[in-house]
């Protein structure tokens, strides 16, 4: 399983990718609001996640009704709106240095010009925000470096050609593999697999976060669920840990990945021993 494309990380302070981190993750939800109130609704919150973009270097909802998209350009942190067609007329919107009232103007203008109610996007979100200055009125990225900005689309990049191939590790075990796509709340990218195991649906998720609460900076991890009892779980050959605090998965961070000679090689093989062995646990627990 060997991904393509893999860009150069700096090595950027892990204290400023955490508020660029934070930042994007808060102008995001202008997608997700979008997404929200213009596509149609689906249970599981589907029609809200979102897809990478190489061209964009940043992330895109689904079409909307007249068949553009709303996007945020991670590496220039500026919101987008996408017009549909071949060719594609972009409008931009900085955000660095900009409050959240000016963002939902800039937004409000851009639906309205669409023929659609802006007032839906004022609609609540059905989860809460990580407290930041920023949802206070705060401006976004003050003091943030604009490179920092630009590693961390860098890392979504590079996450982005990982789970692909680790997509094709997956469908080549005939089990299901829906490409990866990043949920807003969660602020991560990831791809999840389900069978059968045990009586019940099992579950497998490869993926990538930014950063959370758990780990202040970026990671890989591939989750397994139902969780196995701790001492299930065998000791991982390449890079990665077990995480087993609230959910269960093999962990791969920033600081490890960046320690390595050939970062890529390290995370497509982290990838792969990590989904064969999770995989491997819940079918083994489903014969027995």
């Amino acid at each position: 399983m060997q991904s393509t494309g893999w860009r150069t990380l700096r090595g950027v302070d892990l204290r400023a990718l955490s508020e660029a981190r934070i930042n994007a993750h808060y102008a995001l939800q202008w997608l997700a609001r979008a997404a929200r109130a213009y596509l149609p609704h689906e249970p599981d919150d589907s029609h809200t996640n979102l897809g990478w973009s190489d061209d964009l270097r940043g992330l895109e909802t689904h079409r909307l009704q007249d068949g553009s998209r709303v996007g945020l350009n991670i590496a220039e942190f500026a919101l987008v709106f996408m017009g549909a067609g071949e060719r594609v007329r972009r409008v931009a919107c900085p955000v660095q240095g900009r409050t959240e009232a000016q963002l939902r103007q800039w937004m409000r203008e851009q639906i309205t010009a669409k023929g659609l109610n802006p007032d839906k996007l004022d609609a609540g979100s059905p989860y809460p925000m990580p407290a930041h200055p920023v949802g206070s009125g705060a401006d976004y990225g003050a003091g943030v470096p604009r490179e920092a900005f630009d590693e961390l689309a860098d890392w979504f990049a590079n996450a982005d050609a990982a789970l692909q191939g680790a997509c094709k590790q997956i469908a080549a075990m005939e089990l299901p593999a829906p490409a990866p796509r990043c949920w807003p709340h969660h602020f991560d990218l990831a791809t999840l697999t389900s069978f059968p195991a045990d009586g019940q649906s099992a579950f497998v998720g490869a993926g990538f976060s930014p950063g959370d609460h758990y780990y202040d900076e970026p990671y890989f991890y591939v989750s397994l669920y139902p969780a196995p009892d701790k001492a299930q779980l065998p000791q991982l050959v390449t890079l990665g840990h077990w995480h087993t605090l609230e959910f269960t998965a093999a962990i791969a961070t920033a600081g490890t990945i960046n320690a390595v000679r050939d970062p890529q090689a390290a995370v497509d093989e982290f990838l792969k021993e990590a989904i064969d062995t999770a995989v491997a646990i819940l079918k083994v627990r489903s014969d027995q």
